[in-house]
């Protein structure tokens, strides 16, 4: 199986279409926010992960999300999240994490994501200081 695309967002829903067909309404894709209010504060953004299963395969997966301050899987873990999933073969399916993620100060930080022990897919996510 294999990442499709990961993306943070504001707003996720799913919709049928003729065909049957079914559509993924994203909005509000981001890779920063505004902090609500000066550090330290705890945001949970939705980071929505498309994964597709070819058709020769099981369709058994595992999605882990491992959030980290930096590009390397050494670098500190400030939170993790693992959840098995079914998706028919031949098919896509999503996953939809929340992470409880503590800023001290205004960084950037990155969702590691993976399916099983495939490659890793970075997400960067980056917290601004309020608006005045």
């Amino acid at each position: 199986m294999q990442i499709v695309s990961a993306l943070f967002v504001e707003n996720f829903e799913m919709r049928q279409a003729p065909g049957p067909s079914t559509r993924i309404d994203l909005t509000g894709a981001m890779f920063s926010q505004a902090a609500p209010s000066p550090v330290p504060v705890t945001l949970s953004p939705h980071l929505v992960a498309l994964i597709f299963c070819p058709p020769d395969e099981s369709g058994q997966g595992v999605f882990e999300v491992v959030f980290r301050n930096g590009l390397d899987p050494d670098d500190e873990q400030i939170a993790r999240n693992v959840s098995p999933f079914t998706v028919d073969p031949g098919k896509f399916t999503y996953r939809l994490v929340r992470g409880e993620l503590e800023f001290t100060e205004y960084r950037q930080i990155f969702a590691h994501c993976r399916v099983g022990q495939g490659p890793w897919h970075l997400v960067p996510f980056t917290l601004l200081p309020p608006v005045a």
